[in-house]
Order: structure tokens, then C-alpha cells, then sequence
């Protein structure tokens, strides 16, 4: 159906306009084509911003691993699902296939609940860019635990509030993790967080720089042993619509972190739809994001939005300048990356090494590039567009953040027409509003305003843990029957057209 995969400009006008005045039939007809539900739900939307309480596809019932893995079986089996580019260059590349991950997920789903994880409880992922990462994600998926993916560059304090918040049972981290030349002493890190913390049963320890470390007995366990006895079947626990499917804490740069929550279905029905049409992809594809799951970004669109699509998506331990700065176009170059996502702030420094490092890869296999996480300043945007892209690989500038879930206002690459520093056109679904410090909508071409949403979309975070009321007054106070998240203007440089 065409509304799933958009192609031309005409056509994405078209779907706009079906999105926005009928938005229960549309994402009703994009939710039942292209996703497996073990029930239908009795209403697609029920909202109101005054309260505010929003809930897609309400009374639906699905797992979402079920969506992201075992139905590509039949089909995709022996598909790369991840694949995983490590630290270093000479370590060999792991191609997970769908039926591998299947296997995998399936046996640290079977650990979790041998450690008396059960639906609803939380668990922390506080682990490197390693496969046990996006693996262990999808464990708790798959038996209805919430994740709470720490970055792991966070300290300590910043481990540990996070773990009070939202009184996590489990930690699972690795013993240590590596950083381009440096390595990491992560365990470390974790025991002077638990110092604090008395919600903690249990700390699973993956593998990875093989060090000696201290393990608590009677709470700490090496992961290892306890994947290899388990089996490799675990039947999804089957989750309601509106059921939270994790915890993403904001930076917390004013104040405590929120705990922005995120449900099962709503979530999986955007951000798998605008994985598909933001990097157009297609199925031999292979698709890049070089953000950590540690983010939102790597969230949607390292794990949840490519895997429902049946992608193969790379996961990078690394960073962009080790061993050189060439280590981005020499896995573009390896792998034959078709679709490339990465900062701003990377882009940035990669210049700066200029053009001389990107003379000696092939990245004629490039097909989209995208920009996420910052306003993308002119000069880095042509540096971007002329030296990787070769003028021919359109930029997608995606403005969106933690709380929406998915991409918000971004072009359609081969579809919609870019400009520099623009993000462009709202995605699919979105109806957005700039407002006046006095709270009336400017209309026709502004610079600047405050960014407000009109209409919920599926993905849009429910509420912050533990805490509904600091949601309401963030977010929906400012404006009635609006969410209010941004302030857009020159000065942070990224513009709707």
C-alpha cells in the first residue's frame, strides 16, 4: 500500500492531507497492514491534552519483538538483522541473522525471568555498543520488563539517580568497554552507583575487555554461563497497547532527569513508518545510525524502527576518529552503507581533518545521509553534501527528540526538496504550530516562535515516570490543547519551510 512507502512529493501531499484529516483511519490502516497483533483494538485514539492522557490502538494486544523479529523468519531468516562494526578494525565484523537474534533474545529473555524478572518491572542497561546492548533490549521486550538504557559514558550519580527513579531490580552492564584507544572500567562504575542503591537484586556482567573486577557475591553474575544454559525458546509475554515499553531518561540539564516513558504500540507503529520513508529504505539495504542506544535515536533507529522493517542495521562500537579519521567511510566502504545517520557535531570534525582522508574510500554505495540530535549549521551541510554525499544523496535534517519518540519535521529524501539548515516539511501525521510568547499562532513565513504540536501522533511519550503532574506542567501548560516543546528560531539555525 502506498501510504506505507511514500515516493514522490505529490504523493506525500496527498498522504499529508489523509494524515491530518482522518489521522484515526490512517494510522489505523498503517497499523493493520504492516504489523502483527494478536488483537485488534477496540479504539484507535483517545485523547486529551488537558489532562493529559493519550492512548493509540487501545485494547490491542502484541509483543513487539514478535514485529521485530520472528515475523521476518519465514522471510528473512538468513537476513544480517545487526550488524556489528567493534572498536577496533582488525577485530572481524559480527553478522547477526534474524534467526540468530531470535535464538539469542530468546535465551536472555529466559535469563531474565531465571533472575525473577517479570512483566512490568524495570531493569537498567548500562553496556557498551555491543550486541549484548541492542540483544538485552529486546530480552526485556520480550517478556514485558521496562528497559532503561543508561548511556554508558554517564557517571555514577547520574547511573544512580536514574536506577532510584524509576527503582530499577536489575543492572546489566559489562566489565569494562572500549573508547578508541581507552578503555573503560564500567563495572567500577556501577558498584559506586549501587552504593546508593537498595532497589537492586541482581547485576548481569557481559564480557568484553576482559579484565579482572570485583563481583559482589550473592548479587553480581557473569552472563556467559547462565545464555549458554538457557534455552533458546521464550514465548512473548503478550502486552497491552498502552502497556510501557521503556524508560528514557532526558539529560537533566535543569534539575532532576525526566524518565520519559514510552508504550508498546503506538511507539512501534511511528517509528517503524518513518524508518521505512525517512532513509527510503529498501530491502537489501544496509542502514547506519552511528548513535548509541544510550539516546532516543539509537532507540528508534538503531533497534526498534529498522528491525520492524526487516532491515540490517548496523551497530558501531567505536568512534569516529580511531584508529584515523577515516573510520566512518572505511565501514561505509566495507559494508556498502546505503543510508548514513550521524550528528552535526561529527560531521564538524571530520571536516576539519578536510577532504584528503575521504580520497582513499569508495562511498558510491551511499544513498541518503541524515542529521540528528542538533541544529546542522550551513558549512557543515555543504561539507556534508558535497564530500560524502557527492551532491547526490540527499541530507534528511531531522529535527525530533526523546519525548516525541520519532522523527517530527524532516524531508523525504527523493521526495522532498532540501535547503540548507531547513528541516523542511512536518513528517506524516504531524500538525505542527508555531505560537507567539502570547500564545497565537503565527501564520506564513516566521523566523522564530515557540514549536507546538496540535494533534497527538502515536509515538508521543505518555507521561514521565513516577511523576504525571511535572509532565503536564512541561509540556502542556504553556499553551491549551498543545504540546509545546521548542524554541525555533535563527539563532539555533534549523527552520521549517
Amino acid at each position: 500500500m502506498s501510504n506505507y512507502h511514500i515516493k514522490h512529493l505529490e504523493e506525500y501531499y496527498q498522504v499529508y492531507r489523509k494524515s491530518v484529516r482522518e489521522p484515526e483511519s490512517f494510522w489505523e490502516e498503517i497499523a493493520e497492514e504492516h504489523f502483527l497483533w494478536r488483537k485488534k483494538w477496540d479504539t484507535v485514539l483517545d485523547w486529551d491534552f488537558s489532562k493529559p492522557e493519550i492512548s493509540w490502538f487501545k485494547g490491542a494486544k502484541l509483543n513487539i519483538t514478535e514485529n521485530c523479529i520472528d515475523r521476518h523468519l519465514t522471510t528473512r531468516g538468513n537476513k544480517t538483522a545487526i550488524l556489528f562494526e567493534p572498536n577496533h578494525p582488525d577485530e572481524v565484523a559480527e553478522h547477526i541473522s534474524y534467526n540468530e537474534l531470535y535464538k539469542r533474545v530468546n535465551k536472555f529473555a529466559n535469563v531474565l525471568k531465571e533472575q525473577g524478572i517479570k512483566k512490568g518491572d524495570r531493569v537498567c542497561i548500562y553496556v557498551p555498543m555491543i550486541p549484548e546492548l541492542a540483544i538485552s533490549v529486546l530480552a526485556c521486550a520480550r517478556i514485558g520488563a521496562i528497559h532503561s538504557v543508561v548511556f554508558a559514558g554517564f557517571s555514577a550519580t547520574a547511573l544512580a539517580t536514574r536506577i532510584n527513579d524509576s527503582d530499577c531490580k536489575m543492572v546489566i552492564t559489562s566489565d569494562g568497554s572500549y573508547r578508541g584507544s581507552k578503555t573503560i572500567d564500567l563495572k567500577g562504575i556501577v558498584d559506586e552507583a549501587l552504593e546508593s542503591c537498595s532497589c537492586v537484586e541482581t547485576v548481569l556482567v557481559a564480557k568484553r575487555i576482559k579484565t579482572e573486577i570485583y563481583m559482589k557475591a550473592g548479587r553480581d553474575q557473569w552472563l556467559a554461563p547462565l545464555l549458554e544454559e538457557a534455552s533458546d525458546v521464550c514465548a512473548p509475554e503478550i502486552m497491552d497497547a498502552e502497556d510501557p515499553l521503556f524508560i528514557l531518561y532526558t539529560s537533566g540539564s535543569t534539575g532532576m532527569p525526566k524518565g520519559m516513558v514510552h508504550t508498546t504500540a503506538g511507539y512501534m507503529v511511528y517509528t517503524a513508518y518513518t524508518f521505512k520513508n525517512a532513509f527510503q529504505y529498501k530491502e537489501n539495504d544496509v542502514y547506519w545510525c552511528t548513535a548509541d542506544i544510550g539516546w532516543i535515536t539509537g532507540h528508534s533507529y538503531i533497534v526498534y524502527g529498522p528491525l520492524a522493517n526487516g532491515a540490517t542495521t548496523v551497530m558501531f562500537e567505536g568512534v569516529p576518529s580511531y584508529p584515523d579519521y577515516g573510520r566512518f567511510w572505511d565501514i561505509v566502504q566495507k559494508h556498502k552503507v546505503n543510508q548514513f545517520y550521524t550528528a552535526p557535531t561529527a560531521i564538524r570534525a571530520l571536516a576539519k581533518q578536510g577532504t584528503d582522508v575521504i580520497d582513499n574510500y569508495d562511498l558510491s554505495s551511499l544513498k541518503v545521509l541524515g542529521s540528528v540530535g542538533e541544529p546542522i549549521n550551513e558549512e557543515a551541510w555543504h561539507w556534508y553534501n558535497e564530500n560524502i554525499g557527492k551532491k547526490k544523496s540527499p541530507i534528511i535534517d531531522s529535527w525530533w527528540q526523546t519525548e516525541t519518540g520519532g522523527i517530527m519535521i524532516s524531508p523525504i529524501p527523493y521526495v522532498t526538496p532540501t535547503k540548507p539548515t531547513y528541516a523542511t516539511l512536518p513528517f506524516i501525521g504531524i500538525q505542527p504550530a508555531l505560537m507567539d510568547e502570547n500564545g497565537n499562532e503565527l501564520k506564513g513565513n516566521q523566523v522564530e516562535g515557540r514549536l507546538c504540536i496540535k494533534f497527538p501522533w502515536p509515538s508521543i511519550a505518555r507521561t514521565i515516570w513516577g511523576n504525571h503532574q511535572r509532565y503536564k506542567e512541561t509540556y502542556f501548560s504553556a499553551f491549551d490543547d498543545k504540546v509545546f516543546y521548542w524554541r525555533w528560531g535563527t539563532k539555533r539555525r534549523s527552520r521549517v519551510l
